[in-house]
Order: C-alpha cells, then sequence, then structure tokens
C-alpha cells in the first residue's frame, strides 16, 4: 500500500491533487487505515491515472466524477462511457492542432534567430522595432 506522496511520485500528480482527487470521489478503490490516512493500492493508482489524463483533456471534475460512477456501474454503461471519450478525443484533437500550430511558430522563429546569428541579417524578430517609422506614416492625418 502507498502513501499520497508515493501516489503522487507514481502518478505525476501533486499531493494536494491526489487528496483532492480522493476527495471528489475520483478513486472509488482509496483506502484508508486506522488513523484515517489514504492507502493507495495498484487499482487505486490505474484510477489517479485515469482521472489525471482525463482532467488534461479539460474534462470538468464533475463529469470524471460521472465517468468513474458509470465505470462502477459496469458494461451497461460502455455507450455513455463511449460518447464522453468520443466528445474528448475532438476537444484534444483541437488542443493538438493549437499545439502544431505554436511548434510550427517556434520553427519557424528558431530559423530566423539562427540567421540573425550565422548571416548577420536584421533581427525583426524584436516587437519594440517593428515598423517604428511605419507606424507614424500609417497614421491617418487630417487636412
Amino acid at each position: 500500500m502507498l502513501t499520497v506522496k508515493e501516489a503522487a511520485l507514481i502518478t505525476g500528480l501533486t499531493e494536494h491533487a491526489v487528496r483532492f482527487y480522493t476527495d471528489k470521489g475520483l478513486v472509488p478503490s482509496v483506502q484508508r487505515n486506522k488513523n484515517n490516512i489514504r492507502l493507495f493500492d495498484e487499482e487505486s493508482i490505474n484510477w489517479l491515472y485515469g482521472a489525471r489524463c482525463l482532467k488534461q483533456t479539460g474534462m470538468p471534475i464533475e463529469t470524471i466524477k460521472l465517468y468513474v460512477d458509470l465505470c462502477l456501474e459496469g458494461d451497461a454503461t460502455i455507450p455513455q462511457r463511449n460518447e464522453m471519450m468520443m466528445e474528448y478525443k475532438e476537444v484534444a484533437l483541437i488542443q493538438l492542432q493549437e499545439a502544431q500550430k505554436r511548434v510550427a511558430h517556434l520553427e519557424q522563429k528558431t530559423i530566423q534567430y539562427q540567421a540573425i546569428l550565422t548571416e548577420g541579417i536584421p533581427d525583426t524578430t524584436n516587437p519594440r522595432t517593428w515598423g517604428q517609422n511605419k507606424a507614424i506614416s500609417a497614421m491617418p492625418t487630417h487636412s
């Protein structure tokens, strides 16, 4: 049996998150000793991993709790659980596309910085120096 601290280390969660998830009922198999200290077995660790993964998709705690409850009800709830996973899979795919765009932007910037460093071209990456004269000349004038 593992302590909160050990469960946190294994799952990559903070101790606070482990306690929070157990308090919210996301770890139905968590046990307690005679001093009311939480104890985690392999199944409890699996619930923590699952909760962490679902939380990372942006799933609210209340929805994760619903998922846990459906799991505990058994196989009859597989269609509902599948629907939940499909919905959050779409959310995760959108997050992935956004992350890919951010990576592409960073790759473009590093290529630009390498050219500045190796070829001595002017630094056009600094917003502080963008179009100092262009901004003034682009301002409308009233005659």
